[in-house]
């Protein structure tokens, strides 16, 4: 293994990591509708398990409401009991085939919550990032014992993934700062 075949790996499992932290971001609810909010939703159709969004169309219909729309007549009930069942706290109701799913506003105790939840994701991925970074170096170190690298070129590569686990650490301190307007928007 190389220096930059090092650097390479270490910098896409950084971004795993970061496009990880951004799709369990968007699973924290605000007070807005998204239609994402509903893609882990699972519902039994003929025997099996499958998400909403496979057997039902899901649209905005305003800001802070849901709409679902069954593709079959009998799977309506089935959706919006789903919906339901789901620990997400919503409180679907029918209008003849249309499921409306209006998001409950956020009290300020649960914002102070869900902020909490998405700090320690943060801080989680921040310690993921920094343990692929101790395991760059480790990699890094074992290369000079080899002889394969000069010590020189260990010590750029040992600042090099330095200076990638900053930029994604200031990453993902960007996207808490973003959560958390979001989520303190009222």
């Amino acid at each position: 293994m190389s220096i930059a075949e090092v650097k390479n790996s270490t910098e896409h499992k950084m971004q795993k990591s970061l496009e990880s932290l951004k799709t369990d971001l968007t699973k924290v609810r605000t007070g807005r509708a998204h239609i994402g909010l509903l893609d882990h939703v699972q519902v039994e159709y003929y025997g099996s398990m499958v998400p909403v969004n496979t057997v039902a169309n899901i649209s905005l219909i305003d800001s802070r409401t849901i709409g679902v729309q069954a593709w079959e007549k009998g799977m309506a009930p089935k959706v919006e009991k789903a919906i339901r069942d789901s620990d997400l706290g919503l409180n679907p109701a029918s209008q003849g085939d249309l499921i409306r799913v209006p998001m409950p506003a956020l009290t300020e105790e649960r914002r102070r919550d869900l902020i909490k939840v998405v700090k320690g994701e943060g801080e989680d991925t921040k310690v993921a990032l920094r343990n692929l970074r101790r395991d760059a170096n480790a990699t890094l170190k074992e290369l000079l014992k080899n002889k394969e690298c000069s010590e020189d070129d260990e010590r750029r590569a040992q600042d090099d993934v330095q200076k990638l686990t900053d930029r994604y650490v200031a990453e993902v301190d960007k996207q808490l700062a973003l959560k958390e307007a979001e989520l303190m928007a009222v």
